[in-house]
């Protein structure tokens, strides 16, 4: 049952505006009407600060390629492989258009989108030489893994990631680069089937987490992305570079 605005079970600012209305709901409309001010610039830049520090972050999400790993299959290690095992790069991109978005929800295997991809032909290599191909384009971002890690351990934080990854590929990326050691729940579109930019998958981030949207910092280098989880009540980081992504979590109490 929901706890009911009053002057002695929930000491809120708004309380005698929004009479018999959950407190938890006030209290996010309320963070709302501050986001909506700050990015309209209604405040000035020490009251922005002030704001920002009033909600407590218990929660990061993050993305894992272009955040916390390169890309796992994008188009630089698309040629790439074009280029190394001969294929020809036109049909290979037409072909990894068509059908990459329903590899990603979780609805085909790897074996079945190199089936369409590649291997609709004859090769002179194997799907396992591929599939290694595929698997070292991997690299760590540097620093992010240890910079994250580190932040859960001083503040206690949950940590989930919110991706679109093929199952595959996201297990192995998984393991190889031990996220599973600091990340508590792995929202990927291959596990969920829903990718991002739908909206329900960062609704399923917010079921698992259970936590308050106003709680969480998600960190993602697409700004559509973070479009659309700010609708949600989430704070959206843009990540560019390490040190930058580290400077705005400092200005919300996290270094």
């Amino acid at each position: 049952m929901w706890p009911w605005v009053s002057g002695y079970k929930c000491k809120n600012k708004l309380n005698t505006v929004f009479k018999f209305i959950p407190c938890k709901l006030v209290q996010r409309l309320y963070s709302k009407i501050h986001i909506q001010a700050m990015e309209a610039d209604l405040y000035p830049v020490k009251k922005k600060q002030e704001i920002m520090h009033t909600n407590k972050i218990t929660t990061l999400f993050t993305d894992i390629g272009g955040v916390l790993l390169t890309n796992g299959w994008d188009h630089n290690s698309r040629k790439k492989a074009a280029e190394q095992f001969n294929l020809d790069a036109d049909e290979t991109a037409s072909r990894h258009h068509l059908t990459f978005d329903t590899y990603e929800s979780g609805k085909l295997s790897l074996d079945e989108y190199l089936d369409r991809t590649v291997f609709y032909e004859p090769r002179d290599f194997t799907k396992k030489d591929f599939q290694e191909f595929m698997f070292a384009q991997s690299r760590a971002i540097p620093g992010m893994i240890p910079f994250i890690t580190e932040l859960k351990e001083k503040y206690k934080l949950k940590v989930a990631v919110v991706s679109n990854e093929g199952r595959e590929l996201n297990e192995y990326r998984i393991a190889k680069f031990e996220l599973g050691k600091f990340v508590d729940f792995f929202i990927s579109s291959s596990f969920v089937h829903f990718r991002k930019p739908d909206i329900d998958i960062f609704k399923i981030a917010l079921d698992v987490a259970q936590v308050n949207p106003g709680e969480i910092l998600y960190i993602e280098d697409r700004p559509m992305f973070i479009s659309v989880a700010e609708t949600l009540g989430i704070t959206g980081i843009h990540h560019e570079n390490p040190e930058k992504t580290k400077a705005i979590l400092a200005e919300y109490g996290l270094h």
